[in-house]
């Protein structure tokens, strides 16, 4: 099924298992030569196999090792083999392509492979993958990656999974990621700077530029107690790796990816200004990373839950009661227009505050209801039954009513699929 929110993006005809993408970027020009292969299954019989591009020079394309023709504009590469691939065949296609990426424009803003002062940023939420690679940019298309980035060895590169090799050759050198788990379009990302790693405690540690290492190792020092104290709250951590990259730019927010996040210069200040931000990109690795999305319409799961992870570290870290934290959101959002439904804000409000606030306010409202015993409960099993898959507002509400004591239906009801803000209960 074609999302809802932007049926434009992804083909629901294949699903890929695989992409392999083999990219050289220039700092220098900006210019970036790729070639990528897909391995896919189709759904149904494919007389065609639509990817998702943006404005680059194609080369050439192969379907299965042979030429085939194609058609590439609108953002929509349109490939077609020399005869048509059966339902549940599995196939590849191979497209080799170059020029200077452009964002993905917009009603967020700009969107994907974006040039910072000196490097490379990838933040691609929700659509902006085909800025730098092929795609079937649909969010429910989950598939592994190899992601090989050559690059001039003044700069680091980091991407999805773990580094499984580092070759330096002349002035360049080739680094080698490998993300095993599915990871949806938006969440894959290269990072090219001139950064150090700055050593955490328990073996974490921070890519930053040398004039920001004292920062981050203050402002980041915490994280490691946060990682297992979310592993007791939420299971265990879903992915090999956990990488932070602080930029020597500033950004509006931090950004989500998976296995890695990444902050702005002025989301480091010595001083943990903007901890609940760290502990709201860890928080994603597990809400919107693990357990994914169905369809951007249940962006709250997301959004909520980590936001809910911020007032959990609060209180268990720092002594601060959630119903402190769940007081102080409610009155922020009673002065605000009472016109957003949770569940289905719409997709000009993807990303709107109150999405997220209500969010975390629908579960405080859980787990003041049920009890905190039950609760976590439910955040294990959550975690737990749609690791590395995808799910919808109904599956949570399915697998909290499970552990209710008491009915849920009026909680959901009120918080996700009523606009009017509820009062808030202890």
């Amino acid at each position: 099924m074609k999302d809802s929110y932007l049926p434009q993006h992804g083909s629901t005809g294949y699903r890929v298992t695989h992409y392999d993408l083999d990219l050289e970027h220039r700092p220098s020009s900006g210019r970036l030569s790729g070639r990528a292969t897909l391995s896919a299954v189709a759904g149904e019989t494919l007389k065609s196999v639509v990817l998702d591009l943006g404005v680059f020079r194609v080369d050439r394309v192969l379907v299965d090792g042979r030429a085939a023709r194609w058609t590439h504009g609108d953002g929509s590469l349109r490939v077609r083999p020399g005869k048509p691939l059966a339902a549940g065949a599995v196939f590849t296609v191979e497209v080799r392509y170059s020029g200077v990426p452009r964002p993905v424009r917009g009603i967020w803003g700009d969107l994907g492979w974006d040039q910072l002062t000196d490097g490379v940023i990838v933040a691609s939420q929700p659509l902006g993958a085909p800025s730098w690679f092929p795609c079937n940019d649909r969010v429910s298309d989950k598939a592994s990656y190899t992601i090989t980035v050559t690059a001039p060895s003044s700069y680091a590169v980091l991407a999805n999974g773990s580094l499984v090799d580092r070759r330096v050759g002349g002035s360049a050198t080739r680094w080698v990621y490998e993300q095993r788990e599915p990871m949806a379009t938006y969440l894959a990302t290269v990072q090219i700077g001139r950064y150090e790693l700055v050593p955490l405690p328990a073996g974490q540690a921070v890519a930053a530029p040398a004039r920001l290492a004292a920062h981050a190792a203050h402002d980041f020092a915490r994280q490691p107690a946060m990682t297992a104290l979310f592993v007791e709250l939420f299971g265990p951590y879903p992915f090999a790796e956990y990488a932070v990259v602080v930029t020597d730019d500033e950004l509006e927010v931090p950004v989500e990816a998976q296995g890695l996040s990444v902050f702005g210069a002025n989301h480091v200040d010595g001083r943990r200004g903007s901890e609940h931000l760290v502990a709201h990109e860890l928080a994603h690795q597990w809400f919107g990373n693990s357990v994914g999305l169905a369809d951007w319409r249940h962006i709250w799961l997301n959004e909520g839950f980590a936001t809910y992870a911020e007032w959990l570290w609060h209180e268990f870290a720092d002594r601060v009661p959630a119903g402190v934290s769940a007081a102080r959101a409610h009155a922020a959002l009673s002065r605000l227009p009472q016109d957003l439904v949770v569940a289905d804000p719409g997709v000009r409000r993807l990303f709107d505050d109150r999405v997220y606030q209500r969010g975390a306010l629908a579960l405080h409202a859980v787990r003041t209801t049920v009890g905190d015993e039950a609760f976590f409960v439910v955040l294990r099993e959550w975690t737990e039954k749609y690791r590395h898959g995808t799910a919808t507002t109904l599956d949570f509400a399915a697998v909290a009513q499970w552990h209710g004591v008491v009915p849920l239906d009026g909680v959901f009801r009120d918080w996700l699929f009523s606009a009017a803000l509820p009062p808030l209960t202890s």
